[in-house]
């Protein structure tokens, strides 16, 4: 790929998705954020880049969006997938409307746009796909069941996508974050809240309330959303992309003791940080 390149980022509104958006662009790049807030992409413009509104569960405004950007630039070197929730709360008080909606959002919504890319990028012969993941896609936690069930599956989806793609000179990158401070953790807490702690889930909702706002007031327990653009930022600019990226606070401590204590040691651990 060009030094230059085209780089469309969803969820680009917030957080991860706006931080990167605007180093990329900062680093030359042509960016283009898609989000449903196009207002708070304001700043993304201001800078150099462009915003599209797009909300990722409408196909149509996915299908205008990679259309708009191939109409004027001819190509899409990178997308990153970023836009993404989470919803918390017992499995027992979520809905399954909500939980649909979770994968709806966090992968069906990313397969969609992904597969309107894939052809164009193929027909290119170069290409690079981003999804950005999490650490919760490696690990679990209480509460977290249908969250956590996005993320291990979209980390199963893109190596499956990886392998049938790289024929083509497609490379697809996993970005795996820890504790970021973002309006993440507010968007989650307070749903999780309305729906888990008035019942018997309560003690446990509001010691993961509480685990939750300390570890994103304590220095070191967070990054901010700029390492994460950073990461990214080396993805696309790598020759050869690894296969996965772990970045943040606590990211590599976490997948570290997945990895090496039984299933019950390291859900021991985690309890113990709910008192």
């Amino acid at each position: 790929m060009n030094n230059k390149k085209v780089i469309l980022i969803t969820g680009a509104s917030s957080g991860i998705g706006k931080s990167t958006a605007l180093k990329l662009i900062n680093e030359g790049h042509t960016v283009y954020g898609a989000a449903r807030r196009i207002e708070q992409m304001q700043d993304i413009v201001d800078s150099g880049g462009y915003s599209i509104k797009m909300d990722i569960l409408n196909e149509d405004q996915v299908n205008s969006a990679v259309n708009f950007i191939l109409d004027k630039e001819g190509r899409i070197d990178v997308l990153v997938n970023n836009a993404g929730y989470a919803v918390y709360g017992s499995v027992e008080d979520i809905t399954v409307d909500e939980a649909r909606r979770q994968f709806e959002v966090n992968l069906f919504g990313l397969a969609s746009i992904t597969k309107q890319v894939i052809p164009h990028m193929r027909s290119a012969k170069s290409g690079r796909i981003i999804n950005i993941s999490s650490v919760g896609g490696k690990i679990f936690t209480p509460l977290g069941s249908w969250y956590h069930a996005t993320k291990h599956a979209l980390e199963g989806w893109s190596d499956c996508l990886r392998m049938e793609v790289e024929q083509f000179g497609i490379n697809v990158v996993i970005v795996e974050p820890g504790a970021i401070k973002t309006e993440f953790m507010d968007v989650m807490n307070q749903p999780m809240l309305d729906r888990s702690a008035d019942g018997p889930y309560e003690s446990m909702a509001k010691a993961l309330d509480k685990a939750g706002k300390e570890a994103y007031t304590k220095k070191g327990r967070h990054s901010g959303p700029e390492v994460i653009a950073t990461t990214i930022a080396q993805a696309i600019a790598a020759k050869k992309p690894k296969t996965r990226y772990v970045s943040g606070a606590m990211a590599s401590t976490l997948i570290f003791m997945r990895k090496w204590l039984s299933d019950r040691g390291f859900q021991k651990i985690l309890m113990s940080q709910l008192k």
